[in-house]
């Protein structure tokens, strides 16, 4: 059986954002922020136009994602200890006795339980997944997600499709 993988990444496929994670021991890193690169592999059957997927609309694609979370604080919506409370204009996030207040508009509230990499990662196929199906009308059997935070620190996501 023959598999065809297209790979997907540059300069184009990066942003930019600050987050915290919990830690063990109900520790919290310092609020940081990371250059987020992306590199996207995706696999299938070659479809009738004899490609995986279509890179110009991947490409589009991820970066719509990325796109949502360029230069923003990213919140986790689920984790079971960050508290997110509006406030007018400003979004009052705490952990413990920790407490942050940011201008919403500066906010990107993930559907994760923690902004960690890994999920992170997760969050991003997740989405590109739905478009692949939806937008772009093409049906992957494999979608892996790397997301490095620095030079030699990366988390990875994959998805396969169940047989």
């Amino acid at each position: 059986m023959e598999r065809y993988f297209i790979r997907i990444s540059g300069s184009e496929m990066v942003f930019s954002a600050a987050h915290f994670i919990t830690l063990a021991d109900n520790q919290c890193e310092p609020l940081h922020g990371h250059d987020y690169q992306v590199a996207v592999e995706i696999g299938g059957s070659l479809g009738p136009q004899q490609y995986v997927a279509d890179f110009t609309a991947v490409r589009a694609a991820v970066r719509a994602i990325l796109a949502e979370m360029e230069h923003r604080v990213l919140l986790p919506d689920a984790h079971p200890a960050i508290r997110l409370a509006p406030q007018g204009e400003r979004l009052e996030v705490t952990y413990g006795t920790h407490r942050w207040c940011f201008p919403r508009e500066d906010c990107r509230v993930l559907a994760v339980s923690n902004t960690t990499a890994e999920l992170l990662a997760r969050y991003i196929g997740q989405r590109l997944l739905a478009a692949l199906r939806a937008e772009l009308r093409e049906a992957p059997s494999f979608l892996r997600i790397e997301l490095s935070e620095s030079p030699g620190q990366a988390a990875v996501w994959q998805w396969t499709e169940p047989v």
